[in-house]
């Protein structure tokens, strides 16, 4: 365990300074072997599309809230149509373990998320889910961290690589970036290149290129180690989430 405890923090800890994408070649000075190929925030080898572009087949939503256009998923509250739960739009083809889930996001208003491996909750209400979440939010407070819905709530803030055992709280084991040093990272009413990798109970999210949270899960009784994808609709003010070119890799 805690040779695997060590290879995961070293595998984080490499993804926290993101390589210059412009350059390649030996570090600055040219000292030192040379580094590992940087790797496009837009590679999609290996992902699968599980969004066709133009209908939610395999996915299963309120249709009142999702629809379909100009190739991109769409959920959208108004003042005249509030929710009273938060809403998930769920993919229905597998519940996935060790994968790497990549698609691009934008958001004009509130608070939303990405569901993995989560559970529903149908003695709640319908559509409505329970697990990790990537987390987005308008005013980009919050963005990237990682939450667990309906579950231990806040699990690894944004900048953060945390991790948590049995009933104690989550630790921090190391600084990424501090929180507002990512804002930058995230575009605000624009898209947003979202990338999470699940690897047995290590989880990171990366937004456009940059790790801004990371969480080592041996909390062995709170944890789930597969489950739902899904998408999130916030209770509140009127909003619109626009998703597109969502793609999945399993391992």
């Amino acid at each position: 365990m805690k040779t695997f405890f060590a290879f995961a923090l070293s595998a984080v800890l490499l993804l926290a300074q993101p390589p210059d994408r412009t350059k390649g070649g030996r570090p600055p000075g040219g000292r030192g072997p040379t580094g590992p190929e940087a790797i496009s925030i837009e590679d999609r080898t290996g992902f699968e599309p599980i969004f066709d572009g133009k209908t939610l087949s395999g996915w299963d939503g309120d249709p009142a809230l999702w629809r379909v256009e100009n190739e991109t998923i769409v959920g959208e509250t108004t003042a005249a149509n509030p929710i009273k739960l938060n809403s998930f739009l769920i993919w229905r083809g597998g519940k996935p373990a060790n994968f790497e889930l990549k698609l691009e996001l934008k958001m004009n208003s509130t608070n939303s998320g990405i569901q993995y491996r989560s559970v529903e909750l149908p003695e709640v209400g319908k559509w409505v889910l329970k697990g990790y979440q990537a987390d987005f939010d308008f005013i980009n407070q919050h963005t990237g961290l990682l939450y667990e819905e309906r579950g231990r709530g806040f699990l690894a803030p944004r900048g953060i690589v945390a991790t948590k055992e049995g009933d104690g709280r989550p630790r921090t084991l190391a600084q990424l970036k501090s929180a507002d040093d990512l804002k930058g990272a995230i575009k605000i009413n624009d898209w947003n290149t979202v990338h999470i990798i699940a690897r047995d109970n290590v989880l990171m999210h990366i937004f456009n290129g940059q790790l801004v949270s990371a969480f080592i899960d041996d909390d062995t009784a709170g944890r789930k180690m597969e489950g739902l994808l899904g998408f999130q609709i916030h209770v509140g003010p009127p909003m619109k989430l626009e998703i597109r070119k969502v793609g999945l890799k399993k391992k």
